[in-house]
C-alpha cells in the first residue's frame, strides 16, 4: 500500500510512492522521492493547462521514472543490483528533463532536486528468508518493520548528523541528494531477514515532525490495529500524518511472508503493547491529553527534553541494529 499527501494541495513535491513487485523472479522494489523545495524551489516547466511547476517537483517525478525503468531493466535482463547502474539511469533521465537556468546561483541552489529512498528485496526460493538492498540518496528512509523487535531504518541520513533524535530537533542541511547540476551517491546496503516483515520507505514528512524517532513505529502500529485492511490502514495513516507534519509525506508499504491481513495485525499487537509501555513511562502532561496548568513553559521544555532522551535510550539499540555504518567506519 501506498500514502501520498500534500501539505499545499495541488503543490506537492514529492512523487507518488513507487511499489513494484515481479512475480516470476519474486523480486521488487517501493521507493519514495522528496523533491528538495528549499534547493529546487525555482520554476522549471509549465503544464499545459499553465501550472508552473518547480524544480524539486520535476526532479522527483523524473527520479520515479527513472527508477522505475531501472527495475524494470534489472528484472528483465537478471542484472545485479548496483548502485552505479542506479545512478546512471538517473543521470540520463534528469538530463532529458525540463530545466530552467538561473543566473542566480548559490551552494544551495539545485536542478531538479530530490531524495531517493528504496528498498530493492528478493524472496529466497523457499520464502522463509528475504535478501534486502535499500538504496538512497538524501534524508529520506528505508525500514524493516519486525513483529518482535518493532521498526529498524535500513539507511543513513546523508546529512552531518546521524542521530536519529538530533536529526529530529535540528534538521540539518543534506550532504547528498539527487540533481542535474551537480555530483551525487547512491549509496546501497545489504543483509538478509528472515520472514515476515514489512518494508516501508517514507519522506521525511511522516518521521521528520514527531517528538521521539519511536513515535514513527507507534503510528504505524497503532493505525494497523485500528484498520480493518490494507486499503484503511493507508486511510488511517493518511489522516493523522497530514494532522501534524508540516511537510508533503508519502510512504510505501509492503507486507511479505504474512498470510492475510488479520495475522499481521495480531503479530503485531504484542509490539504494540510493549511499544506503547515502554513510551509512556515518565510522559509529560504536556504531551497528553490531560496538560497540567501549574507547569511553566521552562520546566514543560525540560520535561520535554529529558523524557525524549530517555526514550531514545530505550529505543535506539534495535531501531539501528541494521542501522549501515557510516562512511569513515568503512575506511
Amino acid at each position: 500500500m501506498s500514502v501520498w499527501t500534500e501539505r499545499v494541495p495541488g503543490r506537492g513535491e514529492d512523487a507518488e510512492p513507487l511499489i513494484a513487485h515481479h512475480w516470476e523472479s519474486g523480486q521488487g522494489l517501493l521507493a519514495v522521492f522528496d523533491g528538495s523545495g528549499g534547493a529546487g524551489a525555482a520554476p522549471a516547466w509549465q503544464a499545459p493547462d499553465g501550472t508552473s511547476r518547480t524544480s524539486a517537483w520535476v526532479g522527483a517525478r523524473t527520479a520515479r521514472l527513472a527508477t522505475e525503468c531501472w527495475l524494470h531493466d534489472v528484472t528483465r535482463d537478471r542484472q545485479d543490483v548496483e548502485p552505479h547502474s542506479l545512478h546512471a539511469y538517473l543521470k540520463y533521465f534528469l538530463d532529458k528533463a525540463p530545466q530552467r537556468h538561473s543566473k542566480i546561483g548559490g551552494t544551495m541552489r539545485r536542478q531538479l532536486p530530490t531524495t531517493l529512498a528504496g528498498v530493492h528485496y528478493q524472496v529466497s526460493n523457499d520464502e522463509a528468508d528475504i535478501e534486502l538492498r535499500p538504496l538512497w540518496a538524501g534524508d529520506s528512509r528505508a525500514y524493516a518493520l519486525l513483529p518482535e523487535s518493532g521498526l529498524h531504518v535500513l539507511t543513513r541520513d546523508h546529512t552531518r548528523e546521524s542521530d536519529a533524535l538530533e536529526l529530529l530537533r535540528s534538521d540539518p542541511p543534506m550532504t547528498n541528494l539527487v540533481c542535474a547540476d551537480r555530483d551525487f551517491d547512491i549509496d546501497i546496503h545489504h543483509l538478509v531477514l528472515r520472514l515476515p516483515c514489512v518494508l516501508v520507505a517514507a519522506t521525511d514528512g511522516f518521521f521528520g515532525y514527531v517528538h521521539t524517532p519511536a513515535d514513527f513505529e507507534h503510528l504505524l502500529l497503532r493505525t494497523l490495529q485500528q484498520a480493518g485492511g490494507a486499503a484503511e490502514w493507508a486511510q488511517l495513516l493518511g489522516r493523522e500524518v497530514e494532522a501534524f507534519t508540516a511537510d508533503d509525506a508519502s510512504l510505501a508499504l509492503l507486507a511479505l511472508g504474512y498470510p492475510d491481513f488479520d495475522d499481521l495485525r495480531s503479530r503485531s499487537a504484542p509490539r504494540l503493547r510493549q511499544l506503547a509501555d515502554q513510551q509512556s513511562r515518565g510522559k509529560p502532561s504536556a504531551l497528553t491529553a490531560t496538560p497540567d496548568a501549574a507547569v511553566g513553559p521552562n520546566e514543560t521544555a525540560a520535561r520535554i527534553k529529558a523524557w525524549q532522551d530517555n526514550s531514545w535510550q530505550a529505543y535506539r539499540r534495535d531501531y539501528e541494529s541494521y542501522l549501515p555504518p557510516a562512511p569513515e567506519e568503512l575506511v
